[in-house]
């Protein structure tokens, strides 16, 4: 399995998989249609072309950042020069979710096998169209031994995590994270997880309302809400509420017309389980706008709750769905209360004009990663690392840390023969002093 290795085969096969995500482009923006409803505009943007473009970078890079770097030596290996290599870890198994099925599939295979490594993918069987076109796009380029794609439900997935790998990558759920993590830790496999969490979206009274409510309506109702990184409720100053609510009124209008369900850019529910669990989410006595559904196409309407209780059902966990609680804060002391009632979030965002209170809940509260003023978009920088944090993830990925993240760094010092310093050496004595000023240049 040499060639797998080899630096221009890595290069040709991923040419070979970029002219065939590009010739087989409409086939899977309606593979994405077709397992629930993903406008074509929303495929392209979150889904083909982020791929695209990770192809292309990785291939245009690959060399450079396989390239054995070398590092400055330490005085006590004088004379040495020191390297780290970069090496695949071997066999890699990635578990794609449902919700970005093609680009969350692609992105860590790309970079697995720019790394060298052999991979299995397990697509999501929760959108059996996108995974269809991904087996076959994946059977054309790769032989077996390389990558192999294994579709099936629960039972494949823990058949697959029941076999020892070198590395395991996964992007799901908290739940069957741990689940995932607790299969590796058997065999003691590294592992990233990229979770999910409540997504806090702070709003001020300095905060630009307007503008603010448009980018948050794209930010949580893209893909029908079903994003990791969504806004999962709203914080917003007491006093700002009223004029805030009407404006994601209107753009949610805007966006999505009068009836949404009619509205050719608004996404499905991915399946009857997880409408279902929505659906028991929404309490009717506080919808303040939307609230409709449809079980025959698990259509959910972009809705806005007024939320008063921490112990309601919408939230307790990751909401993960067009549905948009919003909360109100008087005091800031409040807004502590409430995001430490939660594990650290994947994501959190925060509109203000006030620079010092945003640096302040920056600093403040962990998190994967964020935005001031925005929503969403610090996962289109490929130089931003993107992961979690405590329970909304292990490990983060992205431009060249996804090439980082498949491959060992192995650490090399290559020493010099033409002086060999008597100072390590035993017998140690009256050697002692002089090792400790030697120390002290370190």
């Amino acid at each position: 399995m040499e060639y797998i290795t080899n630096i221009n085969f890595r290069k040709e096969v991923l040419i070979k998989l970029l002219n065939a995500v590009i010739v087989h482009e409409n086939e899977i923006i309606q593979a994405l249609y077709d397992d629930f409803k993903k406008p074509a505009f929303e495929a392209v943007l979150t889904e083909t072309s982020y791929v695209i473009v990770e192809l292309k970078d990785t291939i245009k890079n690959l060399k450079r950042w396989a390239k054995p770097k070398r590092v400055f030596p330490s005085i006590l290996n004088f004379p040495s020069t020191d390297y780290i290599y970069k090496e695949p870890y071997g066999k890699v198994l990635i578990i794609a979710p449902w919700n970005y099925p093609f680009q969350l599939a692609l992105c860590p295979l790309i970079s697995a096998v720019a790394a060298g490594n052999q991979v299995v993918v397990k697509p999501s069987e929760l959108t059996p169209k996108t995974s269809e076109i991904i087996t076959k796009i994946i059977g054309k380029i790769f032989n077996k031994n390389h990558v192999e794609v294994v579709e099936g439900g629960v039972e494949v997935s823990q058949q697959l995590l029941a076999k020892r790998w070198d590395y395991i990558f996964f992007t799901g759920s908290v739940a069957v994270g741990k689940i995932v993590a607790k299969a590796a830790a058997e065999n003691l496999t590294p592992i990233t997880l990229e979770l999910g969490g409540k997504n806090p979206c702070i709003i001020d009274e300095t905060a630009n309302l307007r503008l603010a409510a448009k980018r948050i309506v794209w930010g949580k109702f893209v893909n029908a809400g079903q994003t990791c990184i969504a806004p999962d409720y709203i914080l917003i100053q007491k006093d700002m509420k009223s004029h805030f609510v009407d404006y994601l009124k209107e753009e949610i209008t805007k966006a999505y017309g009068e009836n949404p369900s009619d509205s050719p850019d608004f996404a499905r529910i991915v399946n009857l389980k997880n409408w279902q669990r929505l659906v028991n989410m929404i309490d009717s006595k506080k919808v303040i706008f939307g609230g409709q559904s449809d079980v025959t196409t698990c259509y959910i309407t972009p809705t806005l709750i007024e939320e008063n209780s921490l112990e309601s059902e919408i939230m307790k966990d990751e909401i993960f769905g067009p549905l948009l609680p919003i909360l109100v804060y008087e005091k800031e002391k409040e807004i502590e209360a409430i995001i430490s009632k939660y594990e650290k979030p994947l994501a959190l965002y925060v509109f203000t004009e006030n620079k010092s209170f945003s640096k302040k809940i920056i600093k403040k509260y962990s998190f994967g990663g964020g935005c001031i003023n925005d929503t969403m978009i610090q996962f289109a920088n490929k130089r931003l690392p993107f992961g979690g944090v405590g329970h909304s993830g292990i490990g983060a990925y992205h431009g060249s840390m996804s090439f980082d993240t498949f491959s060992h760094k192995k650490s090399i010092v290559k020493k010099a023969n033409w002086l060999d310093l008597p100072m390590r050496y035993a017998p140690y004595k009256d050697k002692l002093p002089t090792i400790k000023k030697m120390l002290k240049w370190l």
